[in-house]
């Protein structure tokens, strides 16, 4: 009797997980069939229909407004980036044209193929194709040519991204000193009201220093003197 009272609590469990699942838009899938009297042991999969789960998993929104500032701020970095590429000469464009294949997988392709091919037949391994460089001095001397210009393009390369860092750099720097200006005028602003409301915070020995603009060759002399001092010390 028991058994039977268990074999029916299975069927009726499965059933309701079956029916609970078909109401919510949950599709089911077997795993195993194991225990007698029970046709599956099903888990969901996350192929939910439910229209409140779907509002509930759905991305949260953008803030308004903030789509369009960034789609601005793309655009004027790509135009930007436009104008210099178009400003360059020819020659700093053909040197990073260089650096960018030379940084390529297929610049080591092409040089597997040459120097292997060039080995291969300098080593007589290929009967019918003479040898032209059997001690290999040629190829020294073309791998260390190559080596030198190589080299010069990359540092033409590195010159100009150095430059336009430095760029970056300056507005990053000028960017910030608007931003600390900003803020101390409105810290003047928010000291000047709570003055007038006659408002006392723990903070009000800190605002008269806070009310006065940072002076940045103040702050570089500060850091160069300590860079001094500890290489001194």
């Amino acid at each position: 009797m028991t058994e039977c009272t268990r074999r029916l609590s299975n069927l009726n469990g499965g059933a309701e997980l079956r029916s609970s699942a078909r109401l919510r838009g949950i599709s089911l899938h077997p795993i195993f069939v194991s225990l007698p009297g029970t046709t599956d042991l099903t888990v969901s999969q996350s192929i939910n229909q439910d229209p409140i789960v779907a509002r509930i998993t759905q991305p949260s929104p953008k803030p308004p407004g903030m789509g369009a500032v960034l789609l601005r701020n793309i655009d004027m970095l790509k135009r930007r980036r436009d104008q210099e590429e178009a400003a360059a000469s020819f020659q700093d464009r053909l040197a990073a044209a260089i650096t960018r294949f030379t940084g390529s997988m297929a610049f080591v392709y092409l040089h597997l193929v040459l120097f292997g091919s060039w080995i291969i037949v300098n080593l007589g391994l290929l009967s019918f194709i003479p040898q032209f460089d059997p001690s290999f001095v040629v190829l020294a001397m073309v791998a260390s040519v190559e080596a030198i210009f190589l080299s010069t393009f990359v540092l033409i390369s590195q010159n100009r991204m150095a430059a336009a860092a430095d760029k970056r750099a300056d507005l990053d720097l000028q960017i910030n000193l608007l931003a600390e200006h900003e803020v101390t005028k409105l810290i003047s602003i928010v000291s000047a009201i709570a003055d007038h409301l006659d408002i006392s915070t723990n903070v009000d020995a800190e605002v008269e220093e806070l009310k006065q603009d940072v002076a940045p060759e103040a702050v570089l002399d500060e850091i160069e003197e300590e860079q001094k001092s500890s290489a001194s010390g």
